[in-house]
């Protein structure tokens, strides 16, 4: 697995690398800023960029921009996102634009290596992650546009956001595969998403949720 890094801290951008490296993975860019980290993919490209939301000059949402703008160019680059904000917000307008092989983690979750390598490996195959401590806020409200569904919808709904597959899901519910795609499927009709693929459904469904927060 090849990576780069775009990180205006120093020293948490060389304490991950450091990480990274541990766990296998091949750093092969680190930038401060989104102007480095563009050039330097136009040169050789990772399997998976980790971004920074908040990147110099303006530390707004650089990381965002950049991530919509490395999608248009290479689509076949996974994108995970970093963030100090755990907020519903951001998420949803990263996957808005940007909807299979991409991610988002708060920062405070990344000192858990186990996690990390299995976010990364999930965007690099095409799949969704959202951050566990997100999910896990929302997993605790009813809110009214997801009322339709059931708790245990819910729950595959909460491990759908994850990046879980159908497979991974069962094993956590404790369950058969084929139980988890009859519960996706009444997931997608209940919430409209019927003309869709699998996978732009999923992240159909994870927008709704996300957007049902605020």
């Amino acid at each position: 697995m090849r990576v780069a890094l775009a990180e205006d801290s120093d020293f948490f951008r060389q304490a991950l690398a450091a990480l990274l490296r541990e766990l296998d993975v091949e750093v092969v860019h680190q930038a401060g800023d989104a102007e480095t980290l563009m050039t330097q993919l136009a040169g050789d490209l990772p399997d998976v960029v980790l971004l920074d939301i908040r990147l110099p000059p303006t530390q707004t949402d650089e990381g965002l921009r950049a991530a919509h703008r490395i999608r248009a160019r290479y689509p076949d680059v996974g994108i995970l996102i970093l963030s100090a904000y755990d907020e519903t917000v951001y998420a949803e307008l990263l996957l808005e634009s940007v909807t299979s092989r991409v991610g988002y983690l708060v920062k405070d979750r990344v000192d858990n290596a186990e996690g990390l390598h299995e976010s990364i490996q999930r965007v690099a195959a095409g799949d969704t992650v959202i951050d566990q401590t997100i999910v896990e806020r929302l997993m605790g409200r009813v809110r009214p546009e997801l009322a339709q569904l059931t708790d245990q919808q819910r729950r595959v709904l909460g491990y759908m956001a994850e990046g879980l597959s159908n497979r991974g899901i069962a094993q956590r519910l404790h369950l058969q595969t084929k139980t988890v795609e009859k519960y996706c499927g009444d997931i997608f009709t209940r919430l409209g998403l019927h003309d869709t693929d699998e996978n732009n459904r999923r992240v159909l469904a994870i927008l709704k949720w996300l957007r049902a927060e605020r």
